[in-house]
C-alpha cells in the first residue's frame, strides 16, 4: 500500500474511471509523437492505472527502429509507464498546469518480447511510495497477456518554471 503524502494535498478534481485521449491530454503535457497512451481503462486514485497503447506502423520511431524489422524501443516502453503513472498522479494534483512530473530513476527494468505493429500495449502502474513531492511506481506492459516489460520508476513533481 503506499505511503500517505508528506503534506495533505488539496482536493483534485474527481478522477474519471476511465479516459479517452483528449481527456489524458487536459492532464499530461506530452503531445504527438511523444504522446505514448491512448486510453485509460482504470484508475484506483493514489494505488493503481491500467492504461492502453495501440501500436501502429504509423509510429514515427519505427523509421529506424529497425527498417524492416519494427520493433517499439524498450525505452518508449517504460516511457509509457511513467506517463500512465503521470496521469494517475497528476490527477491528484490541483494546479497541476503549473507543474511537470519528471524521471528521477528507472530500476530494475527488463524486456521480455518484442512489441510490434499491430500489438495492444496494455499498462499497468502501481503506486510503491507517494510522497509529497516524489513517488516509486512497479509497472508492467503486456501484449495479449504476456509480459513485454517492467521496470521501477521514481518521479518527481516539479515546476514548470
Amino acid at each position: 500500500m503506499p505511503d500517505e503524502p508528506e503534506t495533505a494535498l488539496a482536493p483534485a478534481p474527481a478522477v474519471p474511471k476511465q479516459m479517452d485521449v483528449t481527456e489524458i491530454q487536459r492532464i499530461l503535457p506530452h503531445r504527438y509523437p511523444f504522446l505514448l497512451i491512448d486510453r485509460v481503462i482504470e484508475i484506483t486514485p493514489r494505488q493503481r492505472i491500467v492504461a492502453i497503447k495501440n501500436i501502429t506502423v504509423n509510429e514515427p520511431f519505427f523509421n529506424g527502429h529497425f527498417p524492416g524489422f519494427p520493433i517499439m524501443p524498450g525505452v518508449l516502453q517504460i516511457e509509457a509507464i511513467a506517463q500512465a503513472g503521470g496521469a494517475l498522479l497528476l490527477t491528484e494534483v490541483p494546479d497541476r498546469d503549473s507543474k511537470l512530473m519528471v524521471f528521477t530513476g528507472i530500476e530494475k527494468a527488463k524486456f521480455r518480447r518484442a512489441v510490434v505493429p499491430g500489438d495492444q500495449l496494455r499498462i499497468e502502474v502501481e503506486v510503491l511510495q507517494w510522497r509529497r513531492t516524489m513517488v516509486r511506481m512497479q509497472g508492467t506492459a503486456t501484449v495479449d497477456g504476456k509480459l513485454a516489460c517492467e521496470a521501477t520508476v521514481s518521479c518527481a513533481l516539479t515546476d514548470r518554471k
